[in-house]
Protein backbone atom coordinates (compact mmCIF):
# COMPACT_ATOMS: atom_id res chain seq x y z
CA UNK A 1 0.00 0.00 0.00
CA UNK A 2 2.93 2.34 0.87
CA UNK A 3 4.28 1.88 -2.60
CA UNK A 4 1.28 2.54 -4.42
CA UNK A 5 0.75 5.87 -2.32
CA UNK A 6 4.52 7.28 -3.10
CA UNK A 7 4.16 5.88 -6.92
CA UNK A 8 0.99 7.89 -7.00
CA UNK A 9 2.77 11.20 -5.43
CA UNK A 10 5.12 10.73 -7.73
CA UNK A 11 3.23 11.37 -10.94
CA UNK A 12 1.18 14.05 -9.06
CA UNK A 13 4.33 15.93 -8.76
CA UNK A 14 5.46 15.09 -11.94
CA UNK A 15 2.09 16.27 -13.43
CA UNK A 16 2.22 19.35 -11.20
CA UNK A 17 5.69 21.23 -11.77
CA UNK A 18 5.58 20.20 -15.48
CA UNK A 19 1.94 23.01 -14.94
CA UNK A 20 3.97 25.40 -12.83
CA UNK A 21 7.37 25.42 -15.20
CA UNK A 22 5.13 25.97 -18.16
CA UNK A 23 2.59 28.14 -16.99
CA UNK A 24 3.65 29.62 -13.18
CA UNK A 25 7.14 30.67 -13.50
CA UNK A 26 7.81 34.08 -14.64
CA UNK A 27 11.67 33.70 -15.07
CA UNK A 28 12.95 35.20 -18.86
CA UNK A 29 15.94 32.50 -18.64
CA UNK A 30 13.50 29.05 -18.43
CA UNK A 31 13.23 27.95 -21.52
CA UNK A 32 12.24 24.80 -23.03
CA UNK A 33 12.59 22.68 -19.85
CA UNK A 34 10.23 18.77 -19.29
CA UNK A 35 10.05 17.14 -16.11
CA UNK A 36 10.81 13.59 -17.74
CA UNK A 37 10.63 11.54 -14.17
CA UNK A 38 10.59 11.60 -10.50
CA UNK A 39 11.42 9.97 -8.08
CA UNK A 40 10.60 10.09 -3.86
CA UNK A 41 11.80 8.61 -1.02
CA UNK A 42 9.87 6.27 1.06
CA UNK A 43 9.63 8.70 3.81
CA UNK A 44 8.38 11.40 1.67
CA UNK A 45 11.50 13.27 2.26
CA UNK A 46 12.82 14.27 -0.51
CA UNK A 47 11.98 14.00 -4.60
CA UNK A 48 14.94 14.07 -7.37
CA UNK A 49 13.17 15.76 -10.29
CA UNK A 50 14.68 14.71 -13.66
CA UNK A 51 14.12 17.27 -15.98
CA UNK A 52 15.16 17.63 -19.76
CA UNK A 53 16.35 20.98 -21.10
CA UNK A 54 16.28 21.63 -24.85
CA UNK A 55 18.57 24.55 -27.15
CA UNK A 56 21.74 25.68 -26.89
CA UNK A 57 24.35 25.58 -24.08
CA UNK A 58 23.71 28.87 -23.18
CA UNK A 59 19.89 28.26 -23.12
CA UNK A 60 20.42 25.11 -21.34
CA UNK A 61 22.67 26.80 -18.59
CA UNK A 62 19.87 29.88 -18.21
CA UNK A 63 17.27 27.69 -17.61
CA UNK A 64 19.12 25.10 -15.23
CA UNK A 65 20.55 28.31 -13.32
CA UNK A 66 16.21 30.17 -13.38
CA UNK A 67 14.55 26.14 -12.21
CA UNK A 68 17.79 25.93 -9.53
CA UNK A 69 16.55 29.88 -8.50
CA UNK A 70 13.09 28.61 -8.57
CA UNK A 71 13.51 25.99 -6.10
CA UNK A 72 11.72 27.01 -2.95
CA UNK A 73 8.90 28.77 -5.16
CA UNK A 74 8.57 25.29 -6.73
CA UNK A 75 8.30 23.53 -3.54
CA UNK A 76 5.81 25.86 -1.76
CA UNK A 77 3.58 25.68 -4.75
CA UNK A 78 3.78 21.50 -5.25
CA UNK A 79 3.10 21.31 -1.09
CA UNK A 80 -0.03 23.82 -1.73
CA UNK A 81 -1.37 21.19 -4.27
CA UNK A 82 -0.19 18.15 -2.67
CA UNK A 83 -1.85 18.86 0.76
CA UNK A 84 0.18 16.61 2.45
CA UNK A 85 1.81 17.39 6.14
CA UNK A 86 5.35 18.10 4.69
CA UNK A 87 6.38 18.68 0.82
CA UNK A 88 9.12 16.60 0.08
CA UNK A 89 12.85 18.81 -0.53
CA UNK A 90 13.27 18.94 -4.43
CA UNK A 91 16.16 18.54 -6.38
CA UNK A 92 16.41 18.72 -9.93
CA UNK A 93 18.39 16.66 -11.92
CA UNK A 94 19.77 16.21 -15.78
CA UNK A 95 17.95 14.06 -17.69
CA UNK A 96 20.29 13.46 -21.00
CA UNK A 97 17.58 10.72 -22.40
CA UNK A 98 16.79 12.86 -25.11
CA UNK A 99 20.00 14.22 -26.32
CA UNK A 100 21.40 10.61 -26.19
CA UNK A 101 18.47 9.66 -28.18
CA UNK A 102 18.92 12.42 -30.77
CA UNK A 103 22.74 11.73 -31.15
CA UNK A 104 21.98 8.29 -31.95
CA UNK A 105 19.44 9.09 -34.78
CA UNK A 106 21.78 11.31 -36.17
CA UNK A 107 24.36 8.26 -36.37
CA UNK A 108 22.04 6.51 -37.72
CA UNK A 109 20.92 8.57 -40.58
CA UNK A 110 24.53 9.49 -41.14
CA UNK A 111 24.93 5.54 -41.69
CA UNK A 112 22.08 5.58 -43.95
CA UNK A 113 23.25 8.10 -45.95
CA UNK A 114 26.48 6.50 -46.59
CA UNK A 115 25.27 3.15 -47.41
CA UNK A 116 23.21 4.78 -50.28
CA UNK A 117 26.42 6.90 -51.45
CA UNK A 118 28.30 3.59 -51.77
Amino acid sequence: MAQQRVEKIQEFIQQELSIIILKGLKDPRIGFVTVTGVEVTGDLRSAKVFVSLMGSEEQKRESWEGLQHSLGFLRTEVGRRLGIRHTPELSFHRDNSLDNSDHIQKLLLGLKSSERDS
